[in-house]
C-alpha cells in the first residue's frame, strides 16, 4: 500500500467527520505523516506525543477534539484517551484485522463503552482503523467542503470516506451488536 493513502485516511475521516475541530493529539512513534496530513486544515492544532502511557497519563482533561493512535489499545489506554477527549471527540485508532475476531471484539467493547459510534473503516489496502465516535457520525455527519475542497490530497475524498465503512455482510454478522452505528 502506498503510505501516503493511510495518512490520508487517518486523518481526514476522522477531521471531515468533526463538525469543528481545532486540536488534534497524534499518539505515534513516527507522527511526520501524520503531521503533514494534519497542517493541511490551517485552521487545527496538533500535539504530538510518543506512544507511551506515560505521556498519555499527563494529558489534561477534555483537551482534544480528535485523538489519532498508533499507540497499544487496552482498558487503560482506551480510559484515558476518553478523558482526554471533549464531550463530542473522535478517537481513531489501528487495530487487528477484522479476521482477528476475539481481539477486536473485545476492543470494539472497550471502546464502545465510551463511544456512540464504534465503526471500522478501510484504510485502502484491506486493513483497517477503528473509529469511536462520541457524537458524529463517520457517513452521515461529513463535512463535505472540507473532504472535497482540502488541497494536497491525493487519495482521500469525499466518495472515498463513504465508501471506506462499507463493510460485507460477512463482517456485519461477525460483528452484530459490536460495531454500533
Amino acid at each position: 500500500m502506498e503510505q501516503f493513502i493511510y495518512n490520508e485516511m487517518m486523518v481526514h475521516v476522522p477531521v471531515c467527520t468533526h463538525k469543528e475541530p481545532h486540536n488534534v493529539l497524534i499518539i505515534s512513534n513516527d507522527a511526520g505523516a501524520l503531521v503533514t496530513e494534519v497542517q493541511k486544515h490551517t485552521d487545527i492544532s496538533y500535539d504530538v506525543i510518543s506512544a507511551e502511557l506515560d505521556l498519555l497519563r499527563e494529558s489534561a482533561d477534555k483537551t482534544y477534539d480528535i485523538v489519532l493512535s498508533e499507540l497499544e489499545n487496552n482498558p487503560v489506554v482506551v480510559a484515558h484517551i476518553n478523558r482526554i477527549l471533549k464531550e463530542d471527540g473522535l478517537f481513531v485508532t489501528k487495530h487487528p484485522a477484522l479476521t482477528e475476531v476475539e481481539a477486536n471484539k473485545t476492543l470494539m467493547e472497550i471502546v464502545g463503552k465510551y463511544a456512540k459510534i464504534v465503526m471500522p473503516y478501510n484504510l485502502g489496502n484491506c486493513s483497517t482503523a477503528l473509529l469511536a465516535s462520541k457524537e458524529y457520525h463517520p457517513t452521515a455527519d461529513i463535512i463535505l467542503q472540507r473532504a472535497d475542497l482540502t488541497d494536497g490530497l491525493e487519495y482521500y475524498n469525499s466518495d472515498v470516506h463513504v465508501a471506506s465503512f462499507a463493510m460485507g455482510n460477512n463482517i456485519r454478522k461477525t460483528y452484530l451488536g459490536i460495531i454500533k452505528n
